[in-house]
């Protein structure tokens, strides 16, 4: 069914995020044909648009055989948690020596409003929407690397690599993590609260791990076609 004519940017926003939500899955073609019609556009844009996918890991283009949405790359995957792990921990230990009043109530509503959306997911799943749970999950880390004056490093990963944000959607899909990140941050403000940096590591590494952990086996048997093979443990 074709849409209503788009811009270029539109149709890739669109595209992009079916990506992520694994709408569209890792490994599937994308005929230029199918997009044209269903955009209601020239090849023209729609070869700009597979262009832009490609430059940010999302498409692979094959010459003279069409594009495809990338395979996730598992020893990407475990880098970026790796880094966020250690960049986390360290921009929170900071956040403790110089957090405000104005720093907890802003945590404190952070939290109110994951909260809020995660309580949809577990009482009408139809009402529940991961990109806004995603987007508050995010503000409430936000709060601290803006506090130490981190923002751009903390801009920085949200510009999240191809493989690690459609990863994060799969565990939402599958490994049914929302109850663990509420819990995961409700910790982060007790550890806040008690000032207990000692606590930090262990909780970044449990919540940042977590994917890896809930999806467990699941990864190299129902959704090893989803990663490159080469990048997947033996």
């Amino acid at each position: 069914m074709m849409e209503a004519t788009r811009s270029t940017d539109e149709i890739y926003t669109i595209v992009k995020n079916e990506i992520i939500a694994l709408a569209l899955k890792p490994g599937e073609d994308l005929s230029e044909n199918s997009l044209c019609k269903r955009f209601g556009v020239s090849r023209t844009p729609i070869r700009t648009v597979l262009q832009r996918l490609e430059n940010k890991g999302f498409v692979a283009i094959t010459p003279y055989k069409g594009s495809s949405v990338t395979l996730l790359d598992y020893h990407i995957i475990e880098q970026d948690i790796y880094a966020r792990v250690a960049i986390e921990s360290m921009v929170l230990r900071d956040f403790i020596h110089t957090c405000t009043p104005a720093d907890r109530s802003a945590l404190q509503f952070a939290l109110t409003q994951l909260e809020s959306e995660g309580k949809k997911y577990f009482e009408n799943k139809g009402t529940f929407d991961v990109y806004r749970f995603l987007a508050n999950d995010l503000a409430m880390h936000n709060v601290y690397f803006r506090a130490i004056n981190k923002e751009a490093l903390g801009s920085s990963l949200e510009r999240m690599d191809a493989s690690y944000s459609r990863f994060m959607t799969l565990d939402i899909n599958v490994g049914e993590n929302v109850n663990d990140v509420l819990v995961d941050h409700r910790e982060m403000l007790d550890i806040i609260d008690a000032g207990a940096v000692d606590r930090i590591e262990p909780l970044m590494r449990r919540h940042l791990y977590g994917n890896i952990r809930r999806l467990g086996p699941r990864l190299f048997s129902e959704f090893r076609g989803y990663f490159e093979p080469d990048s997947m443990p033996v």
